[in-house]
């Protein structure tokens, strides 16, 4: 079967790419406005150089089509803190799957451990093992519904235990590999 994208609606183009382009790692994208963090779980990214490290994150709209809180604290502040998901806070990460009042923290409402890791950026979840502080690089203009930002990478947290000497690192991250969490995998 050969699937003509421009035939396809948005939704089955979404459901068909998502679907394909697997495993994809999960991970909050925590970022914060006016003293409220927001931390919502994204599988649509992907890494996109490494140099200047980077990584592209889409990010689509609310369902009353205004921007998603992500998406506009990110172009608010040009700041990001994205944390990988594993088995131990996968549970947590499915609860912040729902969509809040821009004033609501998915952190305090579903009682997150957070830990401030750099002063210039969200702090990071604290069960996660490795952890990216980005800054916003650019935004790409694509049409659609979806917004694809660029994120450079300023540095990186990785617990101790899963690093050694030489840089090679050792995580239990989950990764999507189907159109619902409940096909995750270790990646």
């Amino acid at each position: 079967m050969i699937l003509d994208y421009k035939k396809l609606d948005d939704l089955s183009r979404y459901k068909v790419m998502s679907a394909s382009v697997v495993p994809r790692p999960i991970a909050w994208i925590v970022t914060e406005d006016e003293g409220i963090l927001n931390a919502a779980p994204f599988s649509y990214f992907i890494p996109l150089s490494s140099n200047p490290a980077t990584i592209v994150v889409s990010i689509g709209v609310k369902e009353d089509d205004t921007p998603k809180d992500t998406l506009a604290n990110i172009l608010k502040t040009k700041k990001a803190t994205i944390c990988f998901a594993n088995e131990n806070n996968l549970e947590k990460l499915k609860l912040t799957a729902t969509s809040l009042d821009k004033n609501e923290s998915e952190i305090e409402k579903y009682e997150i451990e957070v830990k401030k890791i750099l002063d210039d950026f969200p702090p990071m979840i604290s069960s996660s093992k490795s952890a990216l502080f980005c800054t916003f690089h650019s935004r790409l203009s694509l049409g659609g519904d979806t917004t694809p930002l660029i994120l450079e990478i300023q540095q990186q947290f990785v617990c101790d235990e899963c690093i050694d000497e030489k840089n090679h690192i050792n995580l239990d991250n989950i990764g999507r590999v189907g159109v619902s969490f409940a096909k995750i995998v270790k990646i």
